[in-house]
Order: structure tokens, then sequence, then C-alpha cells
């Protein structure tokens, strides 16, 4: 039976791919979770990669059975998180429930699932950017339906998602 628990690395900023990398050429197993997040510029969306914890990963090591030390000079890695008597491991559960919520992909897809009918948005993108509103559902195709005030009454509108956030 393996001794192996789940720790957190800080890692460099922007460095999380080259120190899971270097960890992995080491020996150890690593689990980077990802999203997907809409970037603008120019007036164009992409969808890019981005970690979901920026600064950290995690990694598993069997303490008494690896040279867990070196990971402290792996690089790309800040620290391995814990305290003077050495890392913490994380609770049991965390990284599998972590990637239970993952989609098909492998990714994390910010969305405006989270929000709840009725909650305040705001539109970020396109004709109505800047206007306030309500969110009412989310449909399939990653589109949603707000309730925005034009013209002095609530007028519905579908939208990408990524076009709205919180208020």
């Amino acid at each position: 039976m393996s001794a192996a628990r789940w720790y957190v690395v800080q890692t460099q900023p922007r460095a999380e791919l080259k120190a899971q990398e270097h960890l992995r050429r080491q020996g150890f197993k690593t689990y980077l979770p990802r999203l997907i997040k809409a970037r603008r510029h120019a007036r164009k969306v992409e969808m890019v990669s981005r970690p979901l914890f920026p600064s950290y990963l995690f990694v598993s090591i069997d303490t008494t059975n690896q040279p867990w030390r070196a990971i402290r000079s792996t690089i790309g890695v800040t620290a391995l998180v814990g305290s003077t008597d050495g890392p913490s491991p994380l609770q049991e559960g965390i990284v599998e429930t972590l990637r239970e919520s993952e989609g098909m992909d492998g990714f994390f897809h910010p969305s405006a699932a989270a929000f709840s009918p009725g909650a305040a948005i705001r539109v970020i993108d396109g004709l109505f950017a800047s206007c306030l509103g309500f969110f009412e559902a989310m449909s399939e195709g990653q589109r949603v339906s707000v309730l925005l005030e034009l013209l002095g009454r609530p007028v519905r509108v579908v939208l990408d998602a990524h076009s709205v956030t919180a208020a």
C-alpha cells in the first residue's frame, strides 16, 4: 500500500507548467487544474487555458520513500507548502473532488451557471456593454438569457456567457 499523499507546491509566477514538467521528470505525480477562460483583446474573444490556482499545483509524495526535499530546488518551484517540520498534506479527497468537477476535456469551464436566477449581472462585451440586468437562465451552447432594463421596461436578451459578469 502506497503512503503517497497530495501536497501543494507554490511556483514562480506563470511557471506552473515548467514546474510541473520538472517534477514529472523527477518521478513525481502532479496535478495542475486548469480552466478555459475567455480573453478579450482588440474586440476579439479567444478561449485560453489558465491555471485554476495561479502559482500553485499539486504533487503526490510518499514522504517515507521519495526524496521530497528535492522539490524545493526544482526549476519553477518557489516552495513546498508546509511548516518548519516539513510539507503539510492536503485533506484526503480534495484532489479527487477537483478532478471529478472537471469537464470531459479535462478543464474547468467557468460559466454563467454559477449565477442563480435573479442575480444581478453586468454586460461587459458587445452591443449592451455596461448595461445592468438580471440573470434569468443558461441555455445550451454557453448562452445566457438575461433581463435588461431597456426603454423603461425589462427586455429578455440572449448573450454569450463570457459577455456577462456579476454586478
